[in-house]
């Protein structure tokens, strides 16, 4: 999967306002909140800005503060905007159970968890770690994903389920890689600098497991459910156990992030 260009971008956001136009008669009961949410604004980013804003607000922080610190996010950085659209189809392509594109947007908060954090990370890239580190903790505290503003991110990510997945400071995370829930991406002590995963592109990391340290797992490897991987794991190759270790080698022409066989 790549970025998406600009018709299929703007391809992409009528479909979404199709399938919700679609929900809206299915559904009338939830019709404020999906005008609200999608079909009254103009373009995808007003309308990811908007949604996310009033999931993250608080007494604190109000929904238009944020919606104008998000909008000036994406103005300012529209590879964000392509990216999350990229997440949307991993969602779409890769979970049997989302059958449109409108799930994830609307309802997932492993997805909800990637777009907030790459706001995160762009507040971070501007040297405003103080806002960061508060919208860090927000998230947190909605959605039950922790991610530290200085992790790095490419697109087609996929964190199903979401739930205590925490990546550290120094992760690095390629494109087009899945995610199960719990999911760990830590240190290996109280070592400082460079000391949390490298995870390359196609990866696969099954739910509850754990990678420490400064270590690679290299492309499109799979991580077994609940393993502890403590070394870099090879390329097109299957690890698991506790501290995990190479089983199986997988098809160079397959990527375990898109099959999600969680098979080992």
């Amino acid at each position: 999967m790549n970025l998406p260009d600009a018709a299929q971008a703007e391809s992409l956001w009528q479909t979404i306002r199709h399938e919700t136009e679609n929900a809206v008669r299915n559904e009338p009961i939830l019709a404020s909140f999906l005008h609200l949410s999608v079909l009254r604004h103009k373009s995808f980013t007003r309308m990811l800005a908007f949604h996310l804003s009033t999931k993250m607000s608080s007494a604190v922080m109000d929904a238009r503060a944020l919606f104008e610190i998000y909008l000036e996010a994406f103005q300012q950085d529209p590879a964000i905007i392509h990216a999350a659209l990229a997440d949307i189809v991993a969602y779409y392509e890769r979970d049997p159970a989302c059958d449109t594109y409108t799930l994830p947007l609307l309802y997932y908060k492993g997805f909800h968890a990637i777009q907030t954090h790459r706001i995160n990370h762009w507040l971070w890239q501007q040297n405003r770690p103080t806002l960061a580190y508060f919208l860090q903790h927000r998230a947190s505290e909605v959605l039950g994903v922790d991610i530290h503003p200085a992790a790095l991110m490419g697109y087609g990510i996929m964190i199903d389920h979401g739930t205590g997945v925490v990546i550290g400071e120094t992760a690095v995370l390629g494109n087009n890689i899945s995610l199960l829930h719990g999911v760990t991406l830590g240190g290996s002590g109280k070592q400082s600098g460079d000391r949390h995963p490298k995870i390359s592109d196609g990866v696969m990391i099954g739910a509850n497991a754990s990678v420490l340290g400064n270590i690679k797992v290299h492309t499109c490897a799979k991580v077994g459910a609940g393993s502890v991987v403590v070394s870099d794991v090879p390329e097109y190759s299957t690890v698991v156990g506790v501290p995990a270790r190479v089983i199986s080698k997988t098809n160079k022409h397959e990527s375990p992030a898109q099959e999600m066989d969680q098979r080992i």
